[in-house]
């Protein structure tokens, strides 16, 4: 049972991985990036790893992600490239 959650989470980051890539909004590309590493960091609390969990939960889907959205935001870079 828990191998085939494990499974589902680890499927979830790359599939959140593929969106950020291909999304060409920059601000749901980097949610998508952002929910990549939350999975990341529930995956890392289902292989026991508690620690690394808290360290990823708060640096890299949450302070990175922030940062990432207010640096899009005001640079106005939120919507679709048009080429």
């Amino acid at each position: 049972m828990l191998e085939m959650l494990i499974l589902l989470v680890c499927g979830s980051i790359l599939v959140s991985g593929v969106l950020a890539v291909l999304l060409s909004n920059l601000m749901a590309a980097m949610v998508s990036a952002g929910l990549a590493s939350l999975f990341a960091a529930a995956s890392y609390v289902l292989l026991a790893a508690p620690d690394v969990a808290m360290a990823e939960a708060a640096i890299g889907s949450g302070l990175a992600t922030l940062i990432f959205l207010y640096a899009i935001r005001k640079t106005k870079g939120g919507g679709p490239t048009d080429e």
